[in-house]
């Protein structure tokens, strides 16, 4: 399935790239908006939540196709969300550009434009158009690619969420000395989800790092456990969107009373 979706990204940048070419992109970068720092929101006190907005995944079809993105991140921050996850992928998630100036316009966390990053390329959209940081898969890029768009990112001023899921890319990870790790507990060969992951890994990250645990995740509970064993952040996406009321579902999972923002960057 990985392939597949690289593929697709591919494709993807091409199709964009014909129509807007890096160098525009490049003239654009001085219109960026206010700095969110995403990676600070992560280390607040208590467990930070990233909520995710997506419309549909190659696991689950659609999730809430129709859903209005400033209605939906809204509801994410008033519930007391550290920051936003959007996916920016057409193809598999039915994400687009569009969703992330809009998610960006509507609220005022710091945002993740979540999709499968393979080119530079990409790197500018997200600064262009309002990410505040990126999500790199290990196992998308072989060492040289991680470590060039890790690099290219830090001079655009973008966080990097660096995606793992087993021992060996932890240590690919580790070697290029990331800052935020996530550690997938979804197997994106098979598709399987096994939170069992993050708690197989959590003894080998080395303290100082901020640790994301990703898919999964629905409950409170698990929170609270996750917390107990040193992450920092969890990014929650499908809980929330097949959700009737997201404002309150954010609310469940953050521990958030009514009224209070202590999730929220001042």
């Amino acid at each position: 399935m990985i392939e597949q979706l690289i593929s697709g990204a591919r494709e993807g940048v091409e199709e964009r790239r014909s129509q807007l070419s890096q160098a525009d992109l490049e003239s654009r970068l001085s219109g960026r908006g206010e700095d969110r720092p995403f990676s600070e929101a992560l280390v607040r006190p208590g467990l930070s939540l990233i909520a995710e907005f997506k419309r549909r995944s190659p696991s689950a079809g659609d999730i809430s196709a129709s859903a209005d993105v400033a209605d939906r991140v809204g509801a994410y921050e008033r519930g007391g969300a550290a920051a936003l996850s959007v996916l920016t992928d057409e193809r598999h998630f039915g994400g687009s550009l569009d969703d992330l100036r809009a998610a960006r316009a509507a609220c005022g966390l710091p945002i993740l434009r979540k999709d499968f990053i393979v080119d530079p390329y990409q790197l500018l959209e997200a600064a262009v158009n309002g990410a505040d940081a990126v999500l790199l898969i290990v196992r998308a890029l072989d060492d040289r690619q991680l470590r060039e768009m890790h690099g290219q990112a830090r001079d655009l001023d973008i966080d990097c969420l660096v995606e793992v899921h087993d021992a060996e890319e932890l240590q690919r990870a580790l070697d290029l000395d990331v800052e935020v790790i996530g550690i997938n507990n979804r197997d994106l060969d098979e598709g399987t989800v096994d939170v069992s992951t993050t708690y197989e890994l959590m003894p080998d990250v080395p303290a100082g790092k901020t640790v994301v645990a990703e898919s999964g995740i629905s409950s409170r509970a698990q929170l609270e456990e996750l917390e107990r064993v040193g992450v920092d952040a969890v990014l929650i996406g499908s809980a929330l969107m097949v959700s009737g009321d997201a404002e309150t579902k954010t609310r469940e999972l953050t521990g958030s009373d009514e009224g209070t923002r202590e999730h929220h960057l001042p």
